[in-house]
């Protein structure tokens, strides 16, 4: 995000079972699904909104808390978010990106009744689900700035909410408080470098907007996700020489290592 994928950096947390993503142990090791013939299953179209306020001490940004016995990153710390629905397509329109905004306010009001105007949104990336996890999302990731709306949770999917500055929230993490999905964790590790929540939102505004694809591997100690523009995402070695784009995912903590 903004002036950081220009840059090599690091942030390490630690490993909490209940923090890790799909197919990661309470080890840190990776449990891959058992091959199989059948084709990849069908990543659903999604939406999120990282909706940033100017606090006291600095830009926070709001998270909540799933329901604990959801089956996708159940207890996980997020940020308002789900499934593009067939009423959030403009009429007679296909257009995907349109719809995902139109999720984006949507589940915000659903989910934290904070309303926010569509036009505020400003695409900050991509993140598809890997294609060896039985449930995958294609989730578009927005930011905004909050509007001054007391935040209700809906009780049923969401159970609580914290706004947190993004350092507070990685910290929290690597204590074991809170649990983040890998999308998440590198978005707030972005956020992390804006002290004001215009500074935030200009930085996310000037781009680039990432897809990212992320390809799991097992690692002595735990897990080594490789996204795009890492040397070894098209062979698969997380040992092969050259550019890093990863997130490690080990007993020792959480990093993160992208090459300028």
């Amino acid at each position: 995000m903004g002036e950081q994928h220009d840059t090599h950096w690091r942030q390490a947390g630690n490993l909490p079972g209940s923090s890790l993503p799909a197919g990661v142990g309470a080890a840190g090791t990776l449990t891959m699904p058992a091959m199989s013939s059948a084709a990849p299953a069908i990543a659903r179209p999604a939406a999120t909104v990282v909706l940033l306020r100017d606090g006291q001490r600095g830009c926070e940004v709001l998270l909540v808390r799933r329901n604990v016995e959801l089956a996708f990153h159940g207890g996980a710390w997020v940020f308002p978010g789900g499934r593009i629905d067939a009423q959030d397509y403009p009429p007679g329109s296909d257009d995907v990106l349109a719809a995902a905004r139109n999720a984006a306010v949507r589940e915000a009001r659903e989910e934290a009744a904070v309303v926010i105007d569509g036009q505020s949104l400003v695409l900050v990336s991509r993140w598809i689900t890997p294609d060896i996890l039985p449930k995958r999302f294609d989730t578009w990731f927005f930011a905004a700035p909050a509007a001054h709306d007391t935040v209700q949770v809906d009780g049923n999917e969401i159970h609580a909410h914290r706004w947190l500055r993004a350092d507070e929230a990685l910290a929290a993490q690597r204590t074991g408080e809170i649990d983040l999905p890998p999308p998440t964790f590198v978005t707030l590790l972005g956020l992390s470098a804006h002290r004001t929540a215009s500074a935030a939102l200009a930085a996310v505004a000037r781009g680039p907007v990432q897809t990212f694809f992320p390809r799991p591997h097992p690692i002595p100690g735990g897990a080594c996700t490789l996204y795009d523009g890492d040397a070894g995402y098209e062979s698969g070695d997380p040992a092969a020489p050259g550019p890093r784009h990863r997130l490690l995912m080990i007993a020792g903590g959480w990093q993160y290592e992208r090459s300028s």
